[in-house]
């Protein structure tokens, strides 16, 4: 086995949005800081959401994060790389596969942090890839305290779900603040709308996916976990929502402060709302639940239903926000 090259001083950032968490690490180790509300503001991740049938665990993801990537050259950096589903590449898969491998191996010698998709077999997500040996990949992730390797780079995008994906970080120049907050949520506004182009056929999205999420608690079909990590993924985000939408208001003037604020108060709303949710439904809480176990919930259903009819009122915030940069 030869030696194991790689960007050691890498270290995964902890979050339920696993490709933010890859990213940050990537701009520490470049040396580059980038506040993580403005990874999610700026990017619009702060304010989207995306739900699939039965709440399921692939929600987060059921959207394309092509043009969330083109708004990270706003911030300072660019993501490139890219993904593709085995039986899409068909015979062209192992091709690609190569072609992955290379495109890692080159990044890294180049001292270009990378990240990919599900480097541990079952544990799904996104990996920062933090070196390489003759083998395959080394990788880090899940709070940090998951690293390993190598995996084979023959077995990359064959693991439970067949998606190759592999990706880099690369710094450019930033662009103005008000571009990147103008830019992100402009993204979010238009996300929300649910353009076929964006989100998956069977997914939804902005209020529609709340509504979607309520409709799945009152009907027996949420599933029990995949409910609660959704919970925790999402409140994540419209807490990074409250973050930038404070840090923005320092940035701009006197004229977008009551909007600002009042646009705070929703999100901080719906943040309590979820957290509400949160201990309606904690975790793991029947250890005897299988992994697609259903429940009903009114109660639940209930709460998503004012969380919709918030959001809805918010992303009206948000539209004014960017109508006054047009004015100006």
């Amino acid at each position: 086995m030869k030696e194991l090259k790689g960007l050691i001083k890498q270290d995964f950032k902890s979050r339920s949005v696993e490709r933010l968490g890859c990213i940050k690490g990537g701009l520490d180790f470049l040396e580059t800081e980038i506040s993580f509300p403005w990874l999610y503001g700026g990017t619009g991740h702060a304010f989207i959401i995306s739900i699939d049938p039965g709440v399921d665990v692939s929600s987060p993801d059921s959207w394309d994060h092509q043009p969330q990537y083109d708004l990270c050259k706003n911030l300072g950096y660019t993501i490139d790389g890219f993904s593709i589903r085995k039986n899409k590449a068909g015979d062209s898969f192992q091709q690609k596969q190569q072609e992955a491998w290379d495109f890692v191996r080159t990044n890294i010698d180049n001292g270009i942090p990378c990240f990919g998709f599900e480097l541990k077999k079952f544990f799904g997500g996104y990996w920062l890839i933090y070196g390489y040996d003759d083998i395959g990949y080394y990788y880090s992730g899940y709070a940090g305290y998951i690293v390993g390797g190598p995996l084979p780079w023959q077995e990359l995008g064959t693991q439970f779900i067949p998606l190759l994906e592999v990706h880099s970080i690369k710094l450019c120049s930033p662009q103005p603040k008000v571009k990147i907050i103008k830019d992100g949520l402009t993204y979010a506004i238009k996300h929300a709308t649910n353009p076929p182009k964006w989100i998956n056929m069977e997914a939804k999205a902005g209020p529609e996916a709340w509504a979607y999420w309520a409709e799945a608690l009152e009907n027996g079909e949420a599933k029990r976990d995949h409910h609660t990590y959704n919970l925790m993924f999402w409140l994540e985000c419209r807490e990074m929502a409250v973050e930038f939408l404070k840090e923005i208001k320092t940035c701009l003037s006197e004229s977008f402060h009551s909007v600002i604020d009042e646009t705070v108060k929703k999100y901080l709303d719906v943040c309590d709302k979820l957290k509400k949710l949160i201990e309606l439904h904690p975790e793991r809480e029947k250890p005897n639940w299988g992994p697609d176990s259903t429940f009903t919930s009114p109660k639940a259903g209930k709460i998503v239903r004012q969380i919709a009819d918030i959001e809805s009122d918010a992303l009206v915030n948000l539209k004014k926000i960017v109508d006054q940069f047009e004015v100006k």
